[in-house]
């Protein structure tokens, strides 16, 4: 039987509370009471440690194929899933890189993996060559689960990641309560490429929110920044030129440096309400100056520990329990450590 939350609590002496926070990754915990926290929870098989004893000691095999380039988040899912990794020794995980917009180059990846691995962790285009490759890993026994962005209608064992129609949502309140309420305001958004569904789905949510309650904002374009910050700045520059009555900016996906440069180029980053999202190095920056106002964080650090515990778990054949990550908005008075 899997530990429980209390299980942990009872061992290292501290209360539930504390242990849900440590464990979605929270602020508002002690270092040393969070690496407490954890090593109970490893001891005990909360995290599935115990299949070192019950599987002799044999090797799990996981492969993760994540997306290439200048995307903080992503490299810290990288490096999260690394560590992770190397906590449990029985466990060898190979992170992949690849050209995050290009689904012939995702699908050959997967496909090379069939009869390399034993579980796969995918952050995928949504595509139908994408989608091929899916299943046929799943068609020979190779369980795969989506990261970030999921892909409906191919046989994934599971989604690991924030309900991302309810996060562009919040964006869309966040932005409307900013700028205030009466007055109409012109608007833009910014995504990383719609071919990610994650991103598809925090527009949507976006455009819902504004479109109900709060129709005196103005959604005036769209721009796709394929995630990268040089592309992003340019597309920044362009879109300034182009309002100069714009109001606010929400970018969907990463590139968030470019869009910040352009707006501090051009002098008006104190006139804009600027949204993004994920705690990085630099959105931390950004929020410290001032620059942008608020971001809408999900957790690498969750998202790599539950990933590989679902793998695990599916070879294994247990079905466990999935504590996915948590919203939660970031200002500039409430930066937890990342």
């Amino acid at each position: 039987m899997r530990s429980t939350l209390t299980d942990i609590a009872r061992e290292a002496g501290v209360s539930t509370a504390t242990v849900d926070r440590v464990l979605n990754d929270r602020p508002g915990v002690k270092e040393r009471t969070r690496n407490t926290v954890l090593t109970v929870a490893r001891r005990i098989g909360y995290f599935d440690g115990h299949t070192t004893a019950t599987n002799g000691n044999q090797r799990v095999k996981l492969d993760f194929v994540v997306p290439a380039g200048t995307n903080s988040f992503m490299n810290g899912l990288h490096r999260h899933l690394l560590a992770e990794a190397a906590h449990q020794p029985w466990l060898e995980v190979t992170i992949h890189a690849v050209e995050g917009f290009n689904p012939d180059r995702l699908a050959a990846t997967l496909h090379g993996l069939a009869g390399h691995t034993q579980g796969v962790g995918v952050i995928a285009l949504d595509h139908p060559i994408v989608r091929e490759a899916m299943r046929a890993l799943s068609a020979a026994t190779i369980p795969v689960i989506t990261l970030v962005s999921d892909i409906l209608h191919v046989p994934r064992i599971g989604y690991v990641g924030i309900d991302n129609r309810a996060a562009g949502r919040l964006a869309g309140y966040l932005l409307a309560r900013l700028l205030g309420k009466g007055e109409s305001h012109k608007i833009a958004l910014f995504a990383g490429s719609l071919s990610y569904r994650g991103h598809e789905e925090r527009e949507m949510g976006f455009r819902h929110i504004v479109r109900e309650d709060f129709p005196h904002l103005d959604i005036v374009e769209l721009r796709e920044s394929g995630d990268d910050r040089v592309r992003a700045y340019e597309e920044a520059r362009t879109l300034l030129s182009r309002h100069a009555d714009l109001s606010g900016v929400y970018n969907i996906g990463s590139g968030n440096q470019g869009i910040a440069q352009a707006m501090s180029e051009t002098g008006r980053a104190d006139q804009l309400v600027f949204l993004g999202h994920d705690l990085t190095d630099t959105t931390r920056s950004l929020l410290l100056s001032g620059v942008m106002d608020a971001v809408i964080d999900q957790s690498p650090r969750v998202e790599a520990r539950e990933a590989i515990a679902m793998l695990v778990r599916a070879i294994q054949g247990d079905a466990g329990d999935y504590h996915p990550p948590r919203l939660q908005v970031v200002f500039r008075e409430n930066i937890p450590e990342i």
